[in-house]
């Protein structure tokens, strides 16, 4: 998904972004899945032998991340790199390990399975996007209040969207605040 963190997405925005364009989604939330995590290591494995010293590092984000969490069936990984702008250094690989790019904004890419179950995000090492998907996916592990009201905010916005980046959109208050929570208490 679109990482943007403006208040307001367009399908303008969108329509520079998007490789292949928008595309209208039913967004369905499951219940959590114990396979997930293993998906997640195969992908980190084939992500590590195709991109070599490239990844920084590879980690689980999102819901899928999140053991007892609702989620869409769709695993997230980060990987960070030096510049994610400078697409010479992973491109090629990861489209010859079946990986299709399906996001190119500044500092940021996405790509995804073919099946559509597993999201690479591509960001740069350090930045401020890496600190956060941790600090979220953290606080969600090891606060049951913020991820049962997560999971019920989830399950109120599933249905059909004109983009599935509109959906992420309306997720973003609630993410943001528990941001500022995590943030505030790793600060303490």
């Amino acid at each position: 998904m679109v990482e943007r963190r403006a208040s307001k997405l367009d399908d303008g925005y969108l329509d520079t972004v998007l490789v292949g364009g928008r595309e209208e989604r039913q967004v369905e939330i499951v219940e959590y899945d114990p396979s997930w995590p293993e998906v997640f290591e195969e992908h980190r494995r084939h992500l590590l032998t195709a991109l070599g010293g490239t990844a920084r590092t590879v980690e689980h984000i999102g819901s899928t991340a999140v053991p007892g969490l609702a989620a869409k069936p769709i695993v997230d990984i980060m990987v960070t790199v030096d510049n994610p702008d400078d697409e010479a250094t992973y491109l090629r690989p990861l489209e010859e390990v079946g990986y299709v790019l399906r996001v190119r904004e500044p500092d940021h890419r996405m790509f995804r399975t073919p099946e559509r179950d597993v999201q690479v995000h591509i960001w740069r090492a350090g930045c401020a996007d890496e600190e956060r998907h941790l600090l979220f996916r953290d606080h969600l592990r090891s606060n049951p209040d913020d991820r049962a009201a997560y999971a019920a905010l989830k399950r109120s916005l599933a249905g059909h969207w004109r983009d599935v980046n509109y959906y992420a959109e309306a997720k973003g208050p609630f993410i943001r605040r528990t941001e500022e929570l995590a943030r505030r208490g790793a600060e303490q």
